[in-house]
């Protein structure tokens, strides 16, 4: 696994799958992308883990790495669609994985940071993170089935505006309107989320396996058919002007 997703598993079984690009803040590559999915893979297969914790640093993670995203395709007509497939197949094996996953979150979680928590089965805040989906301001549209999740998560009118301006909200915020499970000092986040991840690690494991797909399967293809739509969208939004105009600006500003 390269040295961007780092896995170490731990006493009880719960395994660390740790964002470790700090100096990026975490933003996620096609690469990392790809080790998580393997990550999450060799998880499922191993009976040694019990659980999976996902983890950052000061930050969880900028959300997609806009310049890798820019450069996949060469700049054509599929301009970023490697990207998207690498990861489109991370949140598809994070969907179907049977075993608990706990997120801890510190510093920025931005776009995917955000809406793969909708997919995690606790998750755990930094009362000052900063956690935004700002697909519109970038020009795209909502991804991860958060279109259908986020709302189903905090009500119709918060999911709207989260997702239409693109506004952030502090961890205290996303707790107390139940986007993630709980907020704490930053300095006890991973903390926390070890102790969650290890709770239910301790727990019996088909007992477990089988509450989480009762708890999923009734909206399982509702949410297909959500990221079924939003991949057809994204990929037009993807090839738009006003996309292409706004990348541009958002790179030549981080020059």
């Amino acid at each position: 696994m390269p040295n961007t997703v780092v896995s170490a598993l731990g006493e009880g079984g719960v395994l660390t799958l740790r964002l470790n690009r700090p100096e990026k803040k975490n933003a996620l590559s096609r690469e990392m992308y790809g080790a998580l999915s393997d990550g999450f893979r060799s998880a499922e297969a191993d009976g040694a883990v019990r659980a999976v914790l996902v983890a950052g640093g000061e930050d969880f993670t900028a959300g997609n790495d806009i310049a890798d995203f820019a450069a996949d395709g060469g700049g054509g007509a599929g301009e970023g669609v490697g990207r998207t497939s690498a990861a489109l197949d991370f949140l598809e094996v994070l969907i179907r994985f049977p075993k608990p996953v706990v997120a801890a979150v510190r510093g920025v979680a931005i776009g995917i940071g955000t809406t793969m928590l909708l997919h995690c089965d606790a998750s755990v805040a930094a009362r000052t993170a900063r956690l935004q989906m700002p697909f519109t301001r970038l020009g795209l549209v909502p991804e991860a089935g958060s279109s259908l999740a986020l709302a189903a998560r905090i009500g119709a009118a918060r999911a709207h505006w989260m997702l239409m301006s693109g506004e952030a909200v502090d961890g205290e915020t996303a707790a107390r309107e139940g986007l993630v499970t709980r907020a704490v000092e930053d300095s006890e986040v991973e903390a926390v989320a070890a102790a969650m991840a290890g709770q239910l690690a301790a727990l019996p494991p088909g007992a477990l396996a089988s509450t989480k797909r009762l708890l999923r399967e009734p909206h399982a293809a509702a949410l297909k058919e959500a990221m079924d739509r939003e991949r057809a969208a994204f990929a037009e939004r993807l090839r738009s002007a006003e996309a292409r105009a706004l990348f541009a600006a958002f790179l030549n500003r981080k020059g």
